[in-house]
C-alpha cells in the first residue's frame, strides 16, 4: 500500500500541515534501468520517461498526445519562416536554485547537438539558437522547418553554468563506456530532484521545493522511487505484495488475470511505437553466421522470403495474447505519413518463401543470429524466440541472443548485428523522425545514427534532407510516400507490430495511458482511501 510520509518531528511540535498530511512516496517498477542520466547521451525511451520527472523540455505533449507548454509559455514562427521564437516561462529555478534563462536553453540546444549525442538528429535543421533577451530563445534553421517544435519534446534543458562547472559540457559518448558528471546527477528544473542513485537498483527523486509548478499541478507524489525489476514474474509479484504501488511493462500473459484483482486499477492503450526487425543489407558478408564470403540478407528475395514467413497473428495470439496490433509499416497510426494500405501485411506463405530463397542460391537455407532485447519491449525474447520458429520452417536456423537494452541499444547504435529485434517510437509524430534515425545514410550529416542496416540511398537521403525544410505541405507530403515506398519495397526492416501499453497500479491510482509510455507524476493524484 502506499506509504504515509510521516515526520514525526513537525507532528510532535503540532506543527504538520494539512498539504503536508497528504504527502506521498510512491514506488515505481520497469523492467530495465535507464543507461545514463545525461539528457542528451542516449535516445532511448526507458531514459527518457525518467528524465521527464527532473529535467524539463520547451514543449511537451499531454495524454491526448498534443503539444503544450513547458519551459516555454509561447512558441511561434516569425516573419522570417526560417526563425521560431520561444517565450520562456519567468521565474524557473534550478535544483541548485539558480535562474533558467534563455542563455541556458542556447546551451542545451547546442549541446544536444553535439557530436557524440545520439538526439542531435533532432536538430538537423537547427542553424543557430541565440538568446534575444533573458526569456526569449530563437532558433534559425536551413529552411522553413514547419514541425520544429515537435522536435523538442524530449530535448531537455540543463544550467550552463552547472554543466561547465562539472565539465559536462559535452554530452557521454553512448558508443563509450565513458561517462561525464551528467552520467550519474542532475541539475535540471522538473518537479523531482534526484536523492540517491544505486545503478540498476533503486534511484530516488524528492520534490523540488522551488518548482515553478506549485499550485498548478498537484504534487501530491513527494517521494519517488524507481526500482527496476527485471523479472517480469519477480515485478507483478511486488506489485501484488504491496512493494511496489506502479508498475509498466507489465507482461501480456499478466492482464488478464491482473484485471480480475479488485485492489488493482490495470489501464491500457494503443503506444506510439512500433515493433520490428533489422537487417543488415549493406555489409559484404554476415558477423554472426558461419556462412562467410557472402551476405545473404543484401538480396531483397531473401529479405521478402522471410517477410512471407512469419506469422503476425501468431504472434498477437499466443506470444502477445491478442494485446498487438499487427502491422506492415514500422510506423503506428499517429505517425504522419501513415496509411492503412502500407500497414497491410501478408499472410504466411512458406512454400512461396522457400522458392525464393531457392531462386537466390539458399535452397539448404543458412544460419543467422537475432539479436534482441529482454527487458525493453513487451515479451520482446519471446517475440524472437517465435521468429526464429517461424524462420525455421523456411530453412533459415536461427538463433536467438538477449541481452538487456543497455548492451542492444549500444551494438544498435555501433551497427554491431546482422539481425535484431527493434522498436521505436515516434515522439514529433511525423515521419521524418523515423526517417532521420533509421533511414538515412549512417552518420552521414549527422542523421542515421540508429540506422544499423546497412541501406543507404542518396536519392532518399535528399527526400528525407528536404523534409526540415519544404514550407509547401504538399510536396512535403509527396517526399514522404516517396520515402516509404523505397522503405517497403526495399525491405531492410521488417514490421512486426504496433505494441499496447498496459499501466498496472493499486486502486487508489488512476495513471492514464500516455501514447509515449510515459507517466509525468507532477500530475498524478490519490483517490480517497
Amino acid at each position: 500500500m502506499l506509504r504515509k510520509l510521516l515526520l514525526p518531528s513537525l507532528l510532535a511540535a503540532g506543527l504538520l500541515t494539512a498539504a503536508a498530511a497528504q504527502a506521498e512516496t510512491l514506488r515505481w517498477a520497469r523492467a530495465s534501468d535507464p543507461t545514463s542520466l545525461d539528457p542528451h547521451a542516449f535516445n532511448v525511451g526507458t531514459n527518457f520517461t525518467l528524465l521527464h520527472q527532473m529535467y524539463e523540455t520547451l514543449v511537451n505533449r499531454d495524454a491526448k498526445g498534443s503539444l503544450v507548454p513547458s519551459l516555454a509559455l509561447s512558441w511561434h514562427m516569425t516573419a522570417d519562416p526560417t526563425v521560431w521564437e520561444f517565450k520562456l516561462r519567468p521565474n524557473v529555478k534550478f535544483h541548485d536554485g539558480s535562474t533558467l534563462t534563455a542563455k541556458d536553453v542556447v546551451f542545451s540546444l547546442n549541446r544536444a547537438k553535439g557530436p557524440t549525442a545520439q538526439v542531435k538528429s533532432l536538430l538537423s535543421s537547427m542553424v543557430e539558437a541565440r538568446a534575444v533577451d533573458g526569456l526569449t530563445v530563437q532558433v534559425r534553421t536551413s529552411g522553413p522547418n514547419l514541425i520544429f517544435p515537435n522536435n523538442l519534446t524530449n530535448l531537455f534543458i540543463m544550467s550552463a553554468a552547472w554543466a561547465k562547472a562539472k565539465n559536462a559540457q559535452t554530452t557521454q559518448d553512448a558508443a563509450s563506456s565513458t561517462e561525464n558528471f551528467a552520467t550519474r546527477n542532475v541539475n535540471g528544473t522538473g518537479p523531482y530532484q534526484l536523492a540517491s542513485r544505486e545503478l540498476d537498483a533503486r534511484t530516488v527523486m524528492k520534490l523540488h521545493p522551488q518548482y515553478w509548478g506549485r499550485g498548478q499541478a498537484p504534487l501530491q507524489v513527494t517521494e519517488l522511487i524507481y526500482l527496476p525489476i527485471k523479472s517480469p514474474a519477480t515485478r507483478i509479484a511486488a506489485l501484488l505484495s504491496g512493494e511496489v504501488d506502479f508498475a509498466q511493462d507489465v507482461p501480456a500473459q499478466d492482464v488478464a488475470r491482473l484485471k480480475l484483482d479488485p485492489r488493482l486499477r490495470i489501464s491500457e492503450g494503443p503506444e506510439n511505437r512500433s515493433i520490428f526487425l533489422g537487417l543488415n543489407v549493406g555489409g559484404k558478408e554476415l558477423k554472426y553466421s558461419s556462412l562467410k564470403g557472402r551476405n545473404p540478407l543484401a538480396d531483397p528475395r531473401v529479405r521478402e522470403a522471410m517477410h512471407l514467413a512469419i506469422d503476425r497473428d501468431a504472434i498477437k495470439r499466443s506470444v502477445m495474447r491478442g494485446l498487438s496490433i499487427p502491422s506492415g509499416i514500422i510506423a503506428p497510426p499517429f505517425v504522419h505519413g501513415y496509411t492503412k494500405a502500407m500497414a497491410a501485411y501478408p499472410k504466411v506463405d512458406v512454400p512461396k518463401a522457400r522458392k525464393l530463397l531457392a531462386d537466390a542460391g539458399y535452397a539448404q537455407g543458412f544460419d543467422l543470429t537475432l539479436h534482441s532485447t529482454n527487458d525493453r519491449y513487451v515479451n520482446d525474447e519471446a517475440i524472437s524466440t517465435a521468429i526464429a520458429g517461424f524462420l525455421g520452417r523456411v530453412g533459415i536456423k536461427t538463433t536467438v541472443v538477449a541481452r538487456p537494452i543497455a548492451q542492444h541499444s549500444v551494438a544498435i547504435n555501433n551497427a554491431d548485428a546482422d539481425f535484431y529485434l527493434f522498436g521505436w517510437g515516434v515522439p514529433t509524430y511525423d515521419s521524418a523522425y523515423i526517417f532521420d534515425f533509421l533511414v538515412y545514410t549512417r552518420g552521414k550529416d549527422g542523421r542515421g545514427p540508429t540506422n544499423a542496416t546497412g541501406f543507404s540511398n542518396a536519392a532518399v537521403d535528399a527526400d528525407i534532407a528536404a523534409l526540415a525544410s519544404e514550407s509547401d505541405k504538399t510536396r512535403r507530403d509527396a517526399a514522404i510516400q516517396r520515402v516509404w515506398d523505397v522503405v517497403q519495397k526495399e525491405r531492410f526492416y521488417i514490421p512486426l507490430h504496433d505494441q499496447m501499453v498496459h499501466f498496472a497500479s493499486v486502486r487508489r491510482l488512476n495513471i492514464p495511458v500516455h501514447p509515449e509510455n510515459e507517466v509525468h507524476f507532477k500530475d498524478v493524484k490519490f483517490e480517497a482511501r
